[in-house]
């Protein structure tokens, strides 16, 4: 198997609370952690969520931004004008940035934000409007998670974008959408079942975890997965439903820091015995005895 450099991926998601200061502060400790890419979400929530949806309570009161639900999230949206403040911010860092679509709006809105990749949820992956339009108006790559999604499903949104020869910008990504997930739960022999049915027909295959650590990560690189999207935070403790399964920054640190040795680790030996051999364990001396 060929180990490719890991793409490693904070995404800010709702633990930035609505701050773009704080959002700022969260992707300069990410930079210094070494991540490759900062992501976020953008959404038209009144596009994405239904009525009832939008005017529901919030489920989990002291998480809540506002009342009702959709004013909740109103409270943790960014404008584009933002993002593009952040891009910029994350840019002058080294990062590259990115975000999730919700809905065709968002999509439209964050192909003029010219990124590298725009990343389709799994709660979002059976929009085929959305779909259609990453696919025939957007030119960079489309990340898409395939939590919640039937094996039929998964092969009707690939076909989709085969059908314009457009499946090259595809990255496919292993997902259980829970939060948090149980290692049981995790089921990493996907991303050999995504490298087996579709590694020759897209670009490549991704892994999105909602576990607690970081071990499973380095499994997944070992398996196949060439991308890596974990939840990040500065502080599990905040306010906020998806701190509690989010990467701190010295988780954040040390995945990049152990996904990037894996790499280095993943070769056989060059020579029988490797010089570093040759000094160690007597070797030297029982050879000229």
């Amino acid at each position: 198997m060929d180990y490719k450099e890991p793409n490693i991926v904070a995404e800010l998601c709702c633990n930035h609370q609505g701050s773009i200061d704080l959002a700022k502060r969260m992707i300069k400790v990410a930079a210094e952690s070494k991540v490759t890419v900062i992501k976020l979400q953008k959404r038209n929530n009144k596009e994405f969520l239904t009525t009832e949806q939008y005017n529901t309570p919030h489920p989990n009161k002291m998480h809540s931004f506002g009342e009702p639900y959709g004013q909740h999230r109103e409270f943790l949206e960014f404008t584009i004008d933002q993002h593009k403040e952040l891009k910029l911010y994350a840019e002058t860092l080294g990062l590259k940035y990115s975000c999730s679509s919700f809905d065709v709006s968002s999509a439209k809105l964050l192909i003029s934000l010219n990124l590298d990749y725009i990343k389709v949820p799994s709660a979002c992956n059976n929009n085929n409007q959305m779909l259609k339009v990453l696919r025939d108006e957007y030119k960079g790559d489309v990340h898409i998670s395939f939590g919640m999604t039937n094996h039929n499903e998964q092969e009707f949104i690939v076909n989709l974008f085969e059908e314009k020869s457009q499946s090259h910008r595809l990255v496919l990504y292993a997902c259980t959408s829970g939060y948090p997930v149980s290692f049981e739960n995790v089921c990493l022999l996907e991303i050999k079942r995504l490298q087996e049915n579709f590694g020759s027909r897209v670009k490549n295959i991704g892994f999105s975890g909602h576990h607690h650590g970081i071990a499973v990560d380095i499994a997944a690189y070992t398996l196949g997965a060439n991308w890596f999207e974990r939840h990040f935070t500065l502080d599990r403790t905040w306010k906020g439903t998806d701190q509690v399964f989010s990467l701190e920054p010295t988780g954040i640190r040390k995945l990049a820091r152990d996904l990037r040795a894996t790499k280095l680790a993943l070769t056989y030996k060059k020579t029988e015995i490797l010089d570093i051999e040759k000094t160690k364990g007597g070797y030297e001396k029982f050879k000229s005895e």
